[in-house]
């Protein structure tokens, strides 16, 4: 599985964008996914996750109620909406697949990360 994400930008605090993930290969709907995010000088950190049915979907404490997860199968693509950014949400933003939970060792393929700015 091949990930590219992109929609990433500057956007003002309490904006919003929404990220995408576009996965290659017919065993997309096989995997859980997953989003994660480096902030400079940070470690890599979870944010977001769904698993391979849509269904069920889990959220960092930090983006929980501002972020939304969510995949279309028929275009193997996940998306991650984001609203209310605040200024500490600025990082590089990754989509990963693999199996579902919130370490990043558990997932097999990342995407190659879109950055996102939040500034005014």
């Amino acid at each position: 599985v091949q990930l590219q994400a992109s929609g990433g930008g500057l956007v003002q605090p309490g904006g919003s964008l929404r990220l995408s993930c576009l996965a290659s290969g017919r065993t997309f709907v096989m995997y859980n996914m997953g989003w994660f995010r480096q902030a400079p000088g940070k470690e890599r950190e979870f944010v977001a996750g769904i698993r391979w049915t849509g269904y069920s979907t889990y959220y960092a404490d930090s983006v929980k109620g501002r972020f939304t997860i969510s995949r279309d199968n028929a275009k193997n693509t996940v998306y991650l909406q984001m609203n209310s950014l605040k200024p500490e949400d600025t990082a590089v933003y990754y989509c990963a697949a693999g199996s579902s939970g919130s370490q990043s060792y558990l997932y097999d393929y990342w995407g190659q990360g879109t950055l996102v700015t939040v500034s005014s």
